[in-house]
């Protein structure tokens, strides 16, 4: 991490305020300094595999509707052509999910991403 204005090699700080959100901003901590010294960094279940899916879905789906690709063209590449092509896309589930990411990456654009950093995972205990 190199921030503006400070000497490399610096040794950095956080402070985490403690509130509703500290283990999580504390779990971000751990995840970032393991990152930063190369060690392995334990599974984030936050998540679901699904929901990892979605999100990712939905950056290729707001990505390629922002360089001006139709939503057959999204749907080529998030799903493959193959797939595409198997069903009529004007009444295709295909055609209805793509538009539904596009909507979701416009979601996560406009500040919909915070809500990641607030997601709650369930406690193991």
């Amino acid at each position: 991490v190199q921030l503006p204005g400070v000497p490399p090699g610096t040794p950095l700080a956080a402070l985490v305020p403690l509130d509703g959100d500290g283990h999580d901003r504390i779990a971000a901590i751990d995840r970032l300094l393991r990152a930063l010294q190369g060690r392995a960094l334990p599974d984030d279940r936050r998540l679901t595999p699904q929901q990892k899916r979605r999100h990712r879905r939905m950056l290729q789906a707001i990505d390629g509707r922002m360089a001006g690709a139709s939503y057959r063209a999204i749907a080529d590449v998030v799903f493959g052509p193959d797939r595409v092509a198997a069903e009529s896309w004007k009444t295709s589930a295909l055609r209805a999910s793509v538009i539904g990411l596009v909507k979701g990456g416009h979601t996560m654009m406009a500040g919909g991403y915070r809500q990641l950093l607030r997601h709650r995972h369930k406690d193991s205990a």
